[in-house]
């Protein structure tokens, strides 16, 4: 039978104990692996696979020894419990030997949990699971989750359900970011929230985002996007002792720079620029990255870009004079030193 993708979400997290087996199949790997690992916890729970109630099977060992499954599904181990029989990573090559077993399933039996790839309509693995009456097939597209999945994403990572601007934030992140960055992001959160009981705040989500971990040089480049001169020597000083090489604080900058003149320069305006940015930004630093691009404006920015272009030459020339950290710095204090005109 095919699960729908609206009826596969409630499914993985409560499935029923006496189907014979699931297939999950699509294009995203991460994705698939996901929603594979929920289901698999949710049949056998969070100790089943260290009290040897999973069995995992790769498709290529299948191939070699078909009794692989079969043995699986009728295995009765030590511990108590209900049973998974995984297959990973399944074609049309091992169709035959999984029709086999789900053939052979009765009641008691270890679930058959077959994942696979983008499988074709016409895959006879597919149609095996779409056309037997106590199994499912749940195809996985690349869609963005919809307000229950992120709330479920929530709920496992042990938050709550934030409202306003917070879960806003969290929805736009779910749509840019891959499943499995986005759980991590949720879990990122579910800790930095850990025994505080205060509503979750755009600025905490954002703190936690991909990125957020760039804090540091993000400091000097507002430094030197905001043409605070005098600032810069001190900031470079301490990132230098951090062992921060001058070539990645040139890259960052660059990258940055990029960003505003790709927002200053969209026709929609910079608000509809910063939208377009990927990766996106969000929350207060996206509000502070609109402020320098209007302040610069398209054509300055094209001064930034070339002045650091010039920076990157000297740093690759061989006859380059002084220290690249002090070619670096010489080139933010220009920058900043541009900004202010």
């Amino acid at each position: 039978m095919k699960l729908s993708a609206r009826d596969a979400a409630g499914y993985f997290a409560r499935p029923d104990p006496d189907k014979t087996g699931v297939l999950i199949f699509g294009e995203d790997a991460m994705r698939v692996a996901l929603k594979r690992q929920e289901l698999i916890a949710a049949l056998i729970g969070a100790e089943g696979e260290s009290e040897m109630r999973l069995t995992r099977i790769p498709a290529t060992e299948l191939r070699r020894e078909p009794a692989l499954l079969g043995d699986a599904i009728k295995s009765v181990g030590f511990f108590p419990g209900p049973r998974v029989a995984f297959v990973e990573d399944a074609n049309d090559t091992v169709a035959k030997i999984v029709a086999g077993a789900l053939e052979d399933w009765q009641t008691g039996d270890a679930q058959i949990v077959v994942t696979g790839g983008a499988l074709p309509a016409k895959s006879a693995l597919r149609k095996m699971f779409e056309g037997h009456p106590n199994a499912y097939a749940a195809a996985l597209y690349n869609d963005p989750p919809s307000r229950a999945e992120i709330e479920a994403e929530l709920t496992r990572a042990g938050l709550g359900r934030p409202q306003g601007a917070a879960m806003e934030l969290l929805t736009a992140l779910s749509r840019e970011l891959d499943p499995g960055d986005f759980r991590q992001t949720l879990q990122k959160v579910a800790l930095y929230k850990l025994n505080d009981d205060a509503p979750l705040s755009p600025e905490e989500v954002t703190l936690c985002a991909p990125g957020s971990t760039e804090a540091d040089l993000d400091d000097v480049l507002n430094i030197v996007a905001e043409g605070r001169t005098g600032e810069i020597g001190p900031v470079m000083t301490r990132l230098g002792a951090q062992g921060t090489a001058a070539v990645t604080l040139l890259i960052m900058a660059t990258r940055h720079f990029k960003a505003l003149h790709r927002a200053a320069s969209d026709p929609g305006g910079v608000g509809q620029g910063m939208g377009r940015l990927r990766p996106p930004v969000f929350g207060p630093r996206r509000d502070r990255m609109a402020r320098q691009a209007s302040g610069w404006g398209m054509h300055r920015l094209e001064q930034a870009l070339k002045m650091l272009l010039e920076t990157d030459l000297s740093l690759r020339s061989a006859g380059q004079h002084g220290p690249a950290m002090a070619i670096v710095e010489r080139s933010f204090i220009r920058l900043a030193m541009l900004a202010r005109r």
